[in-house]
C-alpha cells in the first residue's frame, strides 16, 4: 500500500530537516517524496515506480520538473551530508587519538604523535544504459563487471572511510571528450575530476588522510595533488610501468614491472594475509623499495596466490608509505575494496542505474538523492548493533512506515473518514 508523507519514521524525518536549507518549500517536499519513494519501493526506481509506491497528491509531471528543471544545487546537498559525517566522527576521533594515548609505551623523549587516519577512495562505475539513445551523456565505456564496452553513463566519485564508518562524496558525470563536443560542455578527464575533489575535499578534525586509487587513476598528477596536501597515496600500478633497477655493481637500468617479477625465485616471497569479511585470505608479498618512472620513490609490492606459478594471480601495488612493513601496506590496500561495495550496494538495493531521465543534470540529481539517502542508511547501520547491512537499516524503516501507516489508518477510522475518503487521501484510484 503506498505511504503517505504523515507515516515517515521520526528519525528519517529528522534527517530530510537537515537538508531544508537546500530546497524550496516545494522542493523540500519533493525531496522527501524521493527519499520515502526509494526506501519503499521494490521495484525498477523510475520515477513512475518512485510514486506507485507514495500516497501523495503529486504528479508525474511535477516530480520529472524536481529532477529536470527547478534551481537546486547537488554541491549544497552533499556539503550537508558530508558536514553531518565530520560532526558525528569527531567524538570517535577524540576517543581514538585518546586510546592510543593510553597504549603508548611510556619512554624517554618526545612521546610519538597519535595518528588517526581516514581514507579517501576513487573509483568510477559504469550504469548501462543500452536504449538510452537520447539521454545526454551517454558514452562508450568498459564495464568490468560485463568484461567488454557498454553503452551507458560513467559515475565517478570518493568514498571517504573513518574508523570503519563509510560516506560518499559528491557524484560526478565523466563525459568522453568526444561527447563533450558534441554536447558543447567542457571536458574533463577522470583524472581532472579525482585532482578536483583531492583539491577541494575536507577532512574530519584530528585525522590524517591516505587516497586509495586504483591502476587507471595512479598518475603522477593524482599522486601530486595530494602529497601536495600531506596526503600518502596506495594504489594498484600496471605491469609495464617501469621501475629503476640497481645492479650489483652500482649501475641503474630500468626494467618493467613484469620483468622484474618474472626474474623472482620462491624464496623472494613472503606469506601474507588479505584482509576479508570471510576472514583474510593467504598471499604471498615481495616488497622492495624503488622509483617507478613517473611516480618517484615507491614502496613496491608484488602479490600472488602461487609462489610456484605466480604470473597467474600477480598483481602489483605502490605506496608513499616507504619505511612500512609489507602486511601493514596489504591491510591498507584491502580498505579499497570498500568502494566496490559502495558501488554494488547503491545499485542492488537503491537502484542507481533504474533511472530514465534525459538530460545529464537529471541524472546527476538523482544519483546526489541516492547516495543522501545511502548516507541515512550508513548512519542508522552505525548507530544500531543489530543492523548489520543497509538492507537491515531499510527493513526497520519499512516496517515503522507500516506501523505508522496502520497508527494513521486508525486514527482516520475513528475520526468517521470512509475507506473511499481515505483512499482519496491515499491517491488510490480504488480501495
Amino acid at each position: 500500500m503506498p505511504k503517505p508523507i504523515v507515516c515517515l519514521s521520526a528519525i528519517l524525518c529528522q534527517f530530510c530537516e537537515a537538508f531544508r536549507s537546500c530546497f524550496s518549500k516545494r522542493q523540500w517536499r519533493y525531496f522527501v517524496i524521493v527519499l520515502l519513494g526509494l526506501i519503499e519501493c521494490e521495484q525498477r526506481r523510475t520515477l513512475s515506480g518512485l510514486l506507485a509506491n507514495i500516497g501523495e497528491r503529486v504528479s508525474l509531471s511535477g516530480l520529472s520538473r524536481f529532477f529536470h528543471r527547478w534551481k537546486w544545487q547537488t554541491e549544497e546537498v552533499a556539503r550537508i551530508w558530508l558536514g553531518r559525517f565530520r560532526q558525528q566522527l569527531q567524538a570517535k576521533v577524540e576517543a581514538e587519538h585518546q586510546r592510543q594515548e593510553a597504549e603508548r609505551e611510556k619512554r624517554r623523549g618526545r612521546p610519538k604523535k597519535t595518528v588517526v587516519t581516514g581514507y579517501l577512495i576513487f573509483d568510477d562505475s559504469v550504469h548501462i544504459k543500452p536504449r538510452g539513445r537520447k539521454m545526454e551523456g551517454l558514452g562508450r565505456h568498459y564495464s568490468s563487471t560485463e568484461q567488454r564496452v557498454v553503452t551507458g553513463h560513467s559515475l565517478l566519485t570518493g568514498l571517504y572511510v573513518l574508523l570503519g564508518r563509510r560516506c560518499p562524496l559528491q557524484p560526478r558525470l565523466y563525459r568522453q571528450q568526444s561527447v563533450c563536443q558534441a554536447e558543447k560542455v567542457p571536458f574533463q578527464s577522470k583524472v581532472d575530476l579525482v585532482i578536483d575533489e583531492i583539491e577541494h575535499f575536507e577532512a574530519a578534525e584530528g585525522t590524517q588522510t591516505h587516497v586509495l586509487i586504483d591502476i587507471w587513476f595512479h598518475c603522477k598528477a593524482v599522486r601530486k595533488a595530494a602529497q601536495g596536501r600531506g596526503w600518502e597515496v596506495s594504489g594498484g600500478l600496471k605491469s609495464n610501468r617501469k621501475m629503476r633497477l640497481i645492479n650489483p655493481d652500482g649501475t641503474r637500468r630500468w626494467i618493467t614491472l613484469a620483468e622484474y617479477a618474472a626474474r623472482l625465485q620462491p624464496e623472494d616471497w613472503q606469506e601474507a594475509n588479505w584482509p576479508s569479511q570471510q576472514g583474510g585470505q593467504k598471499v604471498y608479498v615481495h616488497s622492495l623499495r624503488t622509483h617507478i618512472r613517473k611516480l618517484g620513490p615507491v614502496l613496491l609490492l608484488i602479490t600472488c596466490q602461487d609462489v610456484h606459478s605466480p604470473t597467474k594471480s600477480i598483481r602489483y601495488w605502490g605506496s608513499t608509505l616507504l619505511e612500512a612493513d609489507a602486511q601493514t601496506v596489504i591491510d591498507i590496500l584491502a580498505i579499497r575494496w570498500s568502494i566496490e561495495v559502495f558501488f554494488e550496494d547503491v545499485k542492488d538495493l537503491l537502484g542507481s542505474d533504474h533511472y530514465q531521465l534525459m538530460t545529464a543534470e537529471a541524472v546527476l540529481r538523482f544519483w546526489t538523492l541516492i547516495f543522501c539517502l545511502a548516507c541515512f542508511l550508513e548512519e542508522q547501520q552505525a548507530s544500531q548493533d543489530h543492523l548489520a547491512t543497509w538492507g537491515d537499516a531499510r527493513r526497520a524503516i519499512q516496517q515503522e512506515h507500516q506501523r505508522n501507516l496502520l497508527s494513521w489508518l486508525q486514527t482516520q477510522f475513528q475520526a468517521g473518514l470512509t475507506t473511499q475518503q481515505i483512499g482519496v487521501r491515499l491517491s488510490l484510484s480504488s480501495c
